[in-house]
């Protein structure tokens, strides 16, 4: 089973997520043929509202897998709540500090191992004003230059109804409207086995952003624009096209 054996802890985390989210959302996946049942995969959502985590694992998991989020650190260290995330198989990333090549070595170890890893390569919820993705970061890009493993984008709207993180407002409503869909994998394939340097990562993380992007655009039945760029970096708004 390619959620593996799963135990207390997990099937604890099963019952009370897919409680929740039953009652909370009204859901309408596609795309789940694209997640294999099998092997190391990494799963790129968009990220517009605090609650889109419990709607990505509660699709990841019915997609037949188990998903392994990233999570920071000190969650891990703090009592009861690190055990509970460690027995649910959740990874624990230093970030900005001489501790996160440890990290990506637990992420490689994890794909590697055939585990369908999470990553929100915007790094948070988008800034964007309407939600659309921002720039991306190149951990994902980076997961996947080394471990070779499938790059699957899932387009998320309708979490941004549940929780506004422009307005901070939480809409308790049940049967709240959700529709996720998952796509074939990134065409990475000319990036294969070349060193990981800023601009092949960056490179790579764009391709994926874009079609992170055209997915969504899929969803909410409208163009996109160019990809977002937060302000103060270079060539905002978004350079990628």
């Amino acid at each position: 089973m390619a959620r593996r054996r799963i135990g207390f802890w997990q099937r604890f985390a099963v019952v009370l997520v897919k409680s929740v989210m039953t009652i909370w959302t009204r859901r309408s996946w596609r795309g789940m043929e694209h997640l294999p049942r099998s092997g190391g995969i990494i799963i790129v959502p968009n990220h517009i509202s605090h609650a889109d985590p419990l709607v990505a694992a509660h699709f990841v998991y019915d997609s037949g897998r188990w998903p392994q989020f990233l999570g920071k650190a000190s969650l891990f260290r703090v009592p009861l709540v690190g055990g509970i995330l460690r027995r649910c198989w959740q990874i624990p990333v230093e970030r900005g500090t001489s501790s996160a090549v440890q990290s990506l070595d637990l992420l490689v170890d994890t794909v590697d191992g055939g585990g369908a890893v999470v990553i929100y390569p915007e790094g948070t919820t988008t800034r964007e004003p309407e939600l659309w993705p921002m720039k991306g970061k190149t951990g994902a890009a980076r997961l996947a230059l080394a471990t070779g493993a499938p790059v699957i984008p899932v387009a998320m709207w309708g979490p941004e109804r549940m929780f506004d993180p422009r307005t901070t407002r939480l809409n308790p409503r049940p049967r709240i409207p959700v529709t996720v869909v998952a796509g074939p994998p990134v065409d990475l394939k000319r990036w294969a086995g070349v060193p990981p340097t800023k601009a092949v990562l960056e490179e790579m993380t764009d391709v994926i952003m874009l079609r992170l992007r055209d997915l969504l655009a899929e969803v909410r039945q409208t163009d996109p624009p160019a990809l977002w760029e937060q302000p103060g970096r270079a060539g905002h708004p978004g350079a990628a096209t």
